[in-house]
């Protein structure tokens, strides 16, 4: 493309997007790159211009159109955007391998320890006193009781987490 053409042009294009571009919705600079794309796809398909002026401005309304029949066919999202905060795949896949690691650590705990930790991590959320009523004891000894279980179960995972360490 020449200079002297692009020199001519640009106010024309410039006049022609900015006159146009807002009643389609577009903006006009992605309206003018659209057009200069087109010129040279044209020039490069070696088809010179007879009257550059008219084609130019032919080529910003059909840049129009064809952004209206875009803008028809875009929806946009009805009420709030996707919640992209929940865990995805992976996540969840970590965690229930954690949670079935947690449980089974749990089951391996000496005495009561078992049934108090299962009690304490139930999806139900039991108070201390429904806790209390389903092992049979009284509900002072529970805190006594957890603090103890989860030294044990705090031992046996560092147990673990040591063993599966790599040495080097």
């Amino acid at each position: 493309m020449r200079h002297e053409m692009v020199s001519t042009l640009r106010p024309l294009l410039a006049a022609e997007a900015s006159a146009e571009a807002h009643a389609a919705g577009m903006e006009p600079s992605d309206l003018e790159q659209a057009v200069w794309l087109r010129l040279l796809e044209r020039l490069e398909a070696d088809r010179p211009l007879a009257d550059p002026q008219e084609w130019l401005r032919r080529a910003v309304r059909l840049e129009v159109r064809r952004g209206r029949r875009s803008a028809r066919l875009e929806l946009p999202y009805r009420g709030d955007p996707a919640d992209d905060t929940r865990p995805g795949p992976e996540q969840q896949a970590l965690l229930a391998a954690r949670r079935r690691a947690l449980h089974a650590a749990v089951r391996r705990l000496p005495g009561r320890c078992p049934r108090l930790m299962a009690a304490l991590l139930s999806p139900q959320d039991l108070t201390y006193r429904e806790i209390a009523g389903e092992l049979g004891i009284s509900q002072g000894s529970l805190g006594p009781e957890r603090s103890k279980c989860l030294g044990c179960l705090r031992r046996l995972l560092a147990a673990e987490v040591a063993a599966l360490e790599p040495r080097g």
